[in-house]
């Protein structure tokens, strides 16, 4: 049952525009607190929670047990106040300079692994580098060494790829389940999506 919790079911704003994932436990909370109704996404008919809680599951759809009856799990959920879309960028962090450099050293291509790479100031800071998405890079340590206080010009390390913002998408998925019915509310774009805010 804790995975099933666990689970994402997709965020619609009042308008249906995808805003977000959530857990099933979250999306169950908001229902129950009249913050939002779950979408079936077989007739796009929207449910209260007493309206859900009547709704017996089929014998193969999964379920949350509860003390004395059991709820089908949400998919989908529609916010029913919030109208707006999220903010078009990409928090600047550490975490989302690995998922954008998927984890690689931008100067040797390798992927030691977490431990082994470091964020790399293209212009250092000593020079008046800043932490910008266009001036970091992951470099596995040796090549951090090995570039030291200077550009990847003077260093001889052209870089694999020029360091820029990460394109937004609305959907930053912090899950890695793709749900099918989704796709009747997402435009295939957002199914690559890399990044979290």
């Amino acid at each position: 049952m804790t995975s099933l919790l666990h689970r994402p079911a997709l965020v619609l704003n009042r308008n249906w525009q995808p805003v977000g994932v959530a857990t099933v436990a979250r999306s169950l909370t908001l229902v129950v607190a009249e913050r939002a109704r779950i979408v079936d996404p077989t007739d796009f008919q929207q449910y209260t929670w007493a309206d859900w809680a009547r709704l017996m599951p089929a014998v193969d759809e999964p379920f949350v047990q509860s003390v004395t009856f059991r709820v089908r799990v949400p998919e989908v959920i529609t916010l029913t106040d919030y109208d707006r879309v999220p903010t078009n960028s990409v928090a600047f962090s550490r975490r989302n300079i690995f998922k954008r450099d998927r984890y690689t050293c931008q100067f040797c291509g390798e992927q030691p692994g977490s431990e082994e790479l470091t964020i790399d100031h293209v212009l250092p800071r000593s020079r008046g580098g800043t932490s910008t998405w266009e001036n970091c890079v992951l470099a596995c340590v040796d090549c951090n060494k090995r570039k030291a206080d200077r550009t990847p010009a003077e260093a001889h390390m052209p870089l694999r790829k020029a360091p820029v913002r990460p394109k937004w998408r609305p959907l930053y998925a912090r899950h890695d389940a793709r749900i099918e019915s989704w796709s009747k509310f997402v435009s295939e774009t957002y199914w690559n999506v890399e990044l979290d805010e």
